[in-house]
């Protein structure tokens, strides 16, 4: 008998759980020049993770034995072919980029100039057993593909939609600062078990991309996360720096949670696990949580008196913070 429930309580199974984690306060994170040190004022900006690991035997058959858990399927977490380490480096890699584009937002919120320039796709992971495999590479940055100049996702994404599955696509990369062509069979979409239905018939080549830029920021502003991966905590950073550096006290003495993807326009995208994001925030005392509008329905299910606050850009998160 003890056998089998070591079995089952140590065994991992072929699932996740998502957990809350706790929350942080972003201001020990972000470092601005002439920012006060030694001060534990009250109040500030939070920011909201979730830890993700495997269910063991036990947790898959009985999910709730962990308060505020969901169990996911493998494939949801992991596309088929990709490891937990390669998942882990593309989050570090989805954080460090959100951290950019947080205190680009944020600065020119508060009337800096920013300059971006977008360079490319870059390859943040290669999916194995898929015609990428050995041909690309992590950090690769795809400038061209099939003779279409390429400055970001979306771009690359449009270049591949001119050929059919099967056919060659060409891809110019720059690798150790040379240009290297690769060509590559393509594969069709509907091979891939992780392809929504209503996305079948894409050529594909087993590839994850990211926004390839560089920034020249007027204000020396840093980041440190240490191994916090994702691209949720961009909101967080953004309020953080403009309260840091502008003359509003955003959070005014209050613990502000925040949640959400940024992008270069401000816009504040759906995220991930807000399930266990809004325990975190509820946990942790906040006043408010600001949240993706697309996630506030779910998000209100678990806040327990929690104020939930929608948001769909930048500037409506600061409205929300300074309006009371």
């Amino acid at each position: 008998m003890a056998a089998v429930v070591a079995v089952l309580v140590f065994v991992p199974s072929d699932h996740y759980l998502f957990l809350p984690d706790r929350a942080r306060p972003v201001d020990p994170l972000v470092h601005v020049p002439g920012e006060a040190t030694g001060e534990d004022a009250p109040g500030g900006i939070y920011m909201v993770d979730i830890l993700v690991r495997r269910a063991s035997l036990l947790e898959r058959v009985y999910p709730g034995v962990e308060e505020g858990s969901t169990l996911v399927p493998e494939h949801a977490v992991n596309p088929v072919g990709v490891s937990d380490t390669q998942r882990r480096q593309q989050s570090l890699n989805q954080m460090s980029r959100s951290q950019e584009i947080a205190v680009t937002v944020a600065l020119r919120e508060l009337g800096y100039k920013v300059r971006v320039r977008r360079e490319g796709a870059e390859v943040t992971t290669v999916v194995p057993d898929r015609p990428a495999d050995g041909e690309l590479q992590v950090g690769d940055v795809i400038v061209e593909a099939n003779a279409r100049h390429v400055r970001s996702p979306e771009e690359l994404t449009r270049a591949m939609g001119a050929i059919e599955p099967g056919e060659t696509a060409t891809f110019v990369v720059v690798r150790d600062d040379e240009r290297v062509t690769v060509e590559l069979e393509t594969t069709a979409s509907e091979d891939d078990p992780e392809t929504p239905e209503d996305e079948g018939g894409r050529a594909l080549v087993g590839i994850i991309v990211s926004q390839a830029a560089t920034f020249d920021f007027p204000v020396d502003v840093t980041i440190d996360a240490g191994d916090i991966g994702g691209p949720s905590a961009g909101l967080a950073f953004a309020l953080d720096v403009t309260d840091e550096l502008g003359e509003t006290d955003l959070d005014g003495g209050r613990r502000i949670a925040a949640t959400g993807e940024i992008s270069l326009d401000g816009t504040v995208s759906a995220i991930g696990g807000i399930k266990q994001k809004t325990i975190a925030a509820r946990r942790v005392g906040a006043a408010l949580f600001l949240v993706p509008d697309a996630n506030a329905a779910e998000a209100r299910r678990y806040a327990d008196g929690l104020r939930i606050v929608p948001v769909s850009n930048y500037d409506e998160a600061v409205a929300a913070l300074t309006s009371g």
